[in-house]
């Protein structure tokens, strides 16, 4: 399948936002975190603090999609987001329809507007997308119905915002203000989307300095530009670090041989014990996923005890729940087809009402 009409923005529009927006400024879609305001992430955050303690209820659920259906659409292979996206619906009651799209029409001719016309006579309310062309997620945006939101769970290098927020959620619980710390982003910036959505988001929340580390080949110049200082010493950026990001060597995205050997990207990037001790003695290490062990950290940092690796996988869980309501919220608050009693302030005190009101 290809995407012709699809352009790989290296932002996003002032239309964009206003697609991504409804008419109050709040979140109808979630395609980027590229020129929200502070507002709207903090809403995020706080609405996924309602959502921590579901995962300890002997039944994980609340109902706030009760009737929704959520098609995951995924372009690309993934396991962690695709099942925590898929956990989130659920977990909110929502139905949800995976799209195997290697065995689907797709693969027969069939082409995208024609796949979403037949997923929205369904029904589905929500579209949860990865693929690998930038802009994808937007160009969907731009074609469903109304009453249909859509959350970009990765498009090319372009962005992955779910997962920044999830990193940005893992944050603020370990370290609380973002304006005092340090944060370090170590490894493939020139392929990562999850970089360039993290780098948004802790500009956006003000975060006291953000460091890019990598050799020359996988950190162009011209990242400056997004509000970061670039290092390719990777022990003189660790002096003072409260969060360590390390990043997946991005593989299936390198059109050419940009690294001499795995070895040597080790001995100058990978976060070993050693090194992490030149960072702040209470300095967080954190990952997206999945880590190449001996190639981007040492297995006892993965596993050691100032790693949240797996917290974010847990927190990620409550981030997409957040941001699935809030969307699916604003959606039908924009159709004025909100039911009866539910409060007219932010979604999270919805939430939290849904909660009390489970668990009584």
């Amino acid at each position: 399948m290809t995407l012709t009409a699809i352009k790989k923005p290296s932002i996003m529009t002032s239309a964009s936002q206003d697609l991504q927006l409804t008419d109050e400024g709040r979140l109808k879609h979630f395609l980027t975190i590229e020129g929200l305001k502070k507002e709207r992430l903090t809403e995020i955050l706080d609405t996924a603090e309602t959502f921590i303690g579901v995962n300890s209820k002997s039944t994980k659920k609340v109902p706030l999609l009760r009737g929704k259906t959520v098609a995951n659409l995924f372009f690309e292979n993934s396991t962690r987001t695709r099942t925590t996206f898929e956990l989130a619906a659920k977990r909110l009651s929502a139905d949800v329809l995976n799209i195997n799209v290697n065995v689907s029409a797709v693969t027969k001719g069939e082409t995208l507007l024609d796949t979403l016309r037949n997923l929205q006579a369904m029904q589905c309310d929500m579209f949860v997308v990865r693929h690998s062309a930038s802009g994808a997620a937007h160009f969907i945006a731009t074609h469903v119905e109304p009453h249909v939101s859509v959350i970009n769970a990765g498009d090319g290098q372009h962005s992955h915002p779910t997962q920044a927020m999830l990193d940005m959620f893992a944050i603020r619980r370990n370290k609380g203000d973002f304006a005092q710390l340090k944060i370090v982003i170590v490894g493939d910036i020139l392929h990562s989307r999850v970089a360039r959505s993290q780098i948004h988001a802790l500009n956006i929340l003000g975060a006291g300095e953000v460091a890019a580390v990598g050799p020359k080949t996988l950190l162009p110049e011209h990242v400056r530009d997004l509000g970061v200082t670039l290092h390719h010493d990777f022990d003189h950026a660790l002096k003072d670090a409260d969060v360590i990001i390390g990043l997946r060597l991005q593989k299936e995205r390198m059109r050419t041989a940009l690294l001499s050997t795995e070895d040597e990207y080790y001995r100058s990037y990978g976060l070993t014990e050693k090194r992490l001790k030149l960072a702040r003695p209470d300095a967080i290490v954190m990952h997206p996923g999945p880590t190449n062990r001996g190639v981007e950290i040492e297995a006892s940092v993965a596993d050691g005890p100032q790693s949240i690796i797996l917290e974010q996988v847990t927190g990620g869980i409550a981030t997409r729940m957040a941001i699935m309501s809030i969307a699916m919220g604003n959606v039908e608050k924009s159709m004025n087809a909100i039911p009866a009693g539910t409060p007219e302030t932010n979604f999270a005190t919805a939430a939290t009402a849904e909660i009390q009101s489970d668990e009584a």
